[in-house]
């Protein structure tokens, strides 16, 4: 009989809790229409730990609203990259719950908010990159990656809008990223001219753009085809490593993006320059030696290292070479390296050649 009591009693907290969920709902619905998102989000936040026992009802009627109540936050540019992220979030939740439970109440709105979104942030990094707003255009792209990791077009403009705002910590994150995943860049790019302002805008679909045009705000659409950025995501990681000074991973990108095309001369003059930093750091090593007999015998150790590293900087200078006869820098810097190397037979062939 106790124990009938027990769960009797149980079941009634949870009914009362299911009601005051309900009612809290309500009230951060109140506030909500009233304008009011914060405190709407403030209610929300108190009891959003209950939610996941509610029933999926009230699951959709909380991130509905949740989703609505962030995504006007940053409509009204309230910290919107992070805003338009977990009202995007509270979108998909409640897909995932009407998904679960075949009960559709909001699912067709938060499909389409969510494309609003997509869309507004396309827009918003487009015009940060413009501005000069580096990080603000690759934390918007960025976002919009992590909501729809399909379109990788947006982490590629995260990773540029980085490296451009010399912001390379970020750089060798997004680009790394790209480099996992193959990205070639390679599709189709939807562009249209504002028929205003007479400049060229990019879509984020055919439709959007089709829409556009006939809307009469846009003319001229025409597509681009882009060809492969492989090689471009090698070489901006690893320019992004060398500014880092970790000329190790400088090193490797480098070295892909060479096989990649192995006429790449901006591979081949910065592999130049990785070997020459390698030099300098071991002859600060060498420097700050002693003269005691283990010193003497660790110099000598690093001083033939050095001349390894010196002398395989050679093939890529040649390479250099090969591809532009004329770089004076590529010549000179080889004919520095014969000379410390006291190769002179090589030295006097170069300096003698046209």
């Amino acid at each position: 009989m106790k124990n009938n009591i027990k769960i009797l009693s149980f079941l009634l907290l949870i009914n009362v809790s299911v009601f005051a969920q309900k009612d809290q709902i309500k009230e951060a619905q109140s506030f909500y229409d009233k304008g009011k998102i914060e405190e709407s989000i403030t209610i929300l936040k108190k009891i959003e730990y209950l939610i996941v026992n509610a029933p999926d009802v009230t699951k959709s009627d909380f991130f509905y609203l949740k989703g609505n109540s962030y995504k006007d936050l940053a409509t009204k540019n309230i910290d919107p990259a992070n805003n338009y992220t977990l009202a995007s979030g509270a979108y998909q939740d409640v897909l995932l719950y009407e998904n679960d439970s075949r009960h559709y109440k909001y699912a067709l709105k938060a499909d389409l908010a969510l494309k609003d979104i997509k869309s507004k942030l396309v827009k918003g990094a487009i015009s940060d990159f413009k501005e000069g707003k580096y990080k603000e255009s690759a934390d918007k792209s960025y976002e919009v990656y992590l909501f729809d990791k399909k379109d990788t077009l947006n982490l590629y403009n995260a990773a540029a809008a980085s490296l451009s705002g010399k912001d390379y910590v970020s750089a060798i994150k997004y680009y790394g990223e790209l480099k996992k995943k193959n990205y070639t860049g390679t599709g189709t790019i939807f562009y249209a001219t504002h028929k205003k302002t007479k400049e060229e805008d990019a879509f984020v679909s055919l439709g959007a753009r089709d829409l556009a045009v006939s809307e009469g705000v846009y003319e001229k659409p025409r597509n681009f085809f882009p060809p492969s950025k492989r090689e471009e995501v090698l070489i901006n990681l690893a320019f992004s490593y060398l500014e880092r000074n970790d000329f190790a991973n400088a090193e490797k990108n480098y070295m892909d993006a060479l096989q990649l095309n192995p006429n790449c001369i901006n591979c081949c003059i910065n592999l130049v320059f990785v070997k020459m930093e390698l030099k300098k750091a071991l002859l600060d090593q060498m420097n700050a030696l002693g003269n005691t007999p283990k010193e003497v015998k660790q110099y000598e150790e690093l001083n033939a290292k050095k001349d390894e590293i010196v002398k395989s900087a050679i093939p890529y200078l040649k390479k250099a070479l090969l591809i532009e006869p004329g770089n004076e820098e590529a010549k000179k810097s080889l004919l520095g390296i014969y000379r410390a190397l006291e190769m002179t037979n090589e030295y006097n062939a170069l300096k003698n050649s046209k």
